[in-house]
């Protein structure tokens, strides 16, 4: 070859090399996805080892691993309070143990999720490590599943455990014989259980414990269990592959698959359909959360649950918390407060009423109220709690004209009228502040026929102590428009504020707007209460089930499911369970399909709780999301 052949040559590699540059995009981009797992290769001692005495396990895959979550995903059964070291070192697994294992005994390690390959994070699901301290491994297993017991969602992630020991002292006492968790789906099994029988818990173990402690989640089953298995003949389908001529070209070569159907037989370890109603008791934990003081003329205690009685108050000196502080300026602000709780108690706001009171930026307060012990039981605690206004970070001259604005402000009312008002629904006016006074005669209500207005009579009930919202109570039509008016310095607040004049307009809708449904029970059963729910599974309305049917009126026509559950006792409330007094939660049923109801249509329904099992009567649209991956 020549020079110049040589030349040219070198010139057109060097443009192919720049095309190849300047285009990454359009090469290969590192090729599809790793989507394989690790694949075992050894495990040291082998699984299933029997009278083991080592304190190492090493397991190697054929490529290098690391771990997700281990302490969410590795559960070691029996289970210890000192976990083994688990780690990923290279392409094997390593386990440490940090505790002495029990004689003759089965252990189990399930890792779950736990074990990913290094680049993509692609888990090995499924791989569980047995061995025993004895001379057999333990083979028998119990499975099920875990529900809310309140809206029949499956519970993810909960530790579900059993004892040998039935006393109701062993959940709160001892550690769980064995142990696993639930999968995303609720669903559970126990493996390598010793012949004999036991008591079968789910548990929300917040305190890692493997024991119940107040305040944390469960579910108990009623039964004592007995583990077995049985060995069943069952039908089996065997594929078999062979080659054949296309029928169409007469030469290519296809594979079709001939099934043959043949008798095996299998065991089976039972129970398989255990089912455990997981609730949260009705015990809060009863603590002070603090004060908050965002304006000047009032303070809100917080407190972690409803109270049946209030804390008891009294005020502080600066002297008698800062012995360098001065009282000269002090003024017991409690003569000049106004109190208001919402109907639990947890939510109390002191309104001040006077002004040098208002203008102490620290106040002072000892308060008595009741909290929770380690047991749960209701102890007084007295605390000093001080109740601080920061005045906001702003100029001195910012700062005098909101002075000002709220020197000059009114009384600034609202109401819930509006030209798509419900007939099932009442008229109400809002006030920001404490109400002190109002003048019915400066407030009307009229009805409005084309132009002309006619004055309708009305009486006024406060739903709170400080009339902070109004209910006017009068007899309103469908379709019809209405008028209410509110003169000027018709409302004043408990700082001398009123109201500006306001008008406000509101129609009702029409009765053709409305749907009406009527849920009769197929099996009658006086203690039940029937649901009507929402697609984001929340109650609408509640109703109690008679023979006649449980009728729900004026519904906004769109998409709803029914609920129901045994109101065992007659409170009108679903009862969540209880422990201590081993009550299961009150059964709930769902109606299997969603009602689409239309306008000016009456719907009725059999409402059948019975004929489908109670786990599966939940529509799917309704499952959680979490729970439905």
């Amino acid at each position: 070859m020549s020079i110049r052949h040589y030349t040219i040559y070198f010139v057109l590699v060097a443009l192919l090399a720049c095309t190849a540059c300047a285009n990454r995009g359009s090469g290969p981009q590192g090729g599809p996805r790793d989507t394989i797992p690790p694949a075992l290769v050894k495990e040291t001692p082998i699984n299933g080892t029997l009278r083991f005495d080592a304190k190492r396990i090493e397991v190697q895959f054929d490529e290098y691993i690391q771990l997700a979550d281990i302490q969410k995903n590795v559960m070691i059964s029996p289970p210890q309070l000192n976990p083994p070291e688990v780690k990923a070192i290279g392409k094997t697994l390593s386990i440490v143990f940090n505790e002495d294992l029990q004689d003759s005994t089965t252990y189990t390690i399930d890792f779950g999720a736990a074990i990913c390959d290094y680049n993509e994070k692609t888990p090995l699901e499924g791989y569980v490590y047995s061995f025993s301290t004895g001379d057999f491994i333990d083979t028998l297993a119990v499975s099920g599943r875990v529900y809310n017991a309140e809206n029949l969602n499956p519970m993810p992630e909960v530790l579900v455990g059993i004892h040998s020991n039935h006393s109701d002292t062993a959940l709160n006492t001892l550690s769980f014989a064995r142990i696993t968790r639930s999968d995303t789906e609720g669903y559970f099994t126990i493996h390598n259980i010793h012949e004999g029988s036991y008591r079968l818990y789910a548990l929300n173990d917040i305190s890692r414990d493997y024991m119940y402690q107040p305040g944390e989640a469960l579910a108990f089953d009623d039964s004592i269990i007995t583990p077995y298995f049985e060995r069943r003949e069952v039908q089996d389908t065997l594929w078999r592959d062979t080659l054949g001529i296309d029928p169409v070209t007469k030469d290519t070569l296809f594979t079709e698959q001939i099934d043959t159907i043949q008798t095996v037989m299998r065991t089976f370890f039972l129970p398989d359909s255990l089912v455990l109603w997981y609730f949260e008791e009705d015990k809060q934990r009863h603590y002070f959360k603090g004060v908050y003081r965002e304006e000047q003329h009032a303070f809100t205690l917080i407190f972690s649950a409803p109270q049946d009685t209030l804390p008891a108050m009294r005020s502080l000196k600066q002297s008698e918390v800062d012995s360098m502080a001065t009282d000269s300026a002090w003024i017991d602000w409690m003569p000049y407060t106004l109190l208001q709780t919402n109907a639990t108690h947890d939510t109390i706001t002191f309104w001040l009423t006077d002004s040098l009171a208002i203008a102490q930026d620290s106040i002072y307060m000892e308060m008595t109220y009741l909290v929770s012990d380690s047991l749960y039981n209701l102890v007084p605690q007295t605390d000093t709690v001080l109740a601080v206004y920061r005045r906001p970070r702003m100029s001195e001259k910012a700062w005098e004209s909101v002075q000002r604005q709220k020197r000059e402000r009114k009384l600034e009312l609202k109401t819930n009228a509006s030209s798509q008002f419900e007939i099932y629904d009442t008229i109400r006016i809002y006030s920001p502040f404490p109400v002190d006074s109002i003048d019915i005669n400066n407030i009307h209500l009229a009805q409005q026929v084309d132009t002309i207005t006619q004055s309708l009579t009305f009486n006024i009930v406060a739903r709170d102590s400080l009339q902070q919202t109004l209910m006017l109570i009068a007899q309103l039509e469908p379709e019809q428009s209405y008028l209410l008016t509110i003169d000027s310095a018709a409302i004043y607040d408990i700082y001398g504020k009123c109201n500006d004049s306001t008008d406000y307009k509101l129609k009702l809708k029409s009765l053709d707007a409305y749907s009406t449904l009527l849920v009769k029970m197929a099996h009658f059963d006086a203690r039940a209460r029937i649901q009507l729910l929402n697609d984001k599974d929340e109650v609408v309305r509640e109703l109690s089930a008679t023979k006649e049917g449980a009728t729900f009126k004026n519904l906004t026509p769109t998409t709803y499911f029914l609920r129901l559950y045994i109101d065992y006792n007659g409170d009108g409330k679903w009862t969540t369970g209880d422990w201590m007094k081993k009550r299961q939660p009150e059964p709930v049923y769902y109606f299997p399909s969603k009602l689409k109801l239309r306008a000016n249509w009456d719907f009725e329904e059999n409402f059948d709780h019975l004929a489908l099992p109670q786990t599966s009567s939940k529509p799917r649209a309704l499952i959680s999301k979490k729970t439905n991956k």
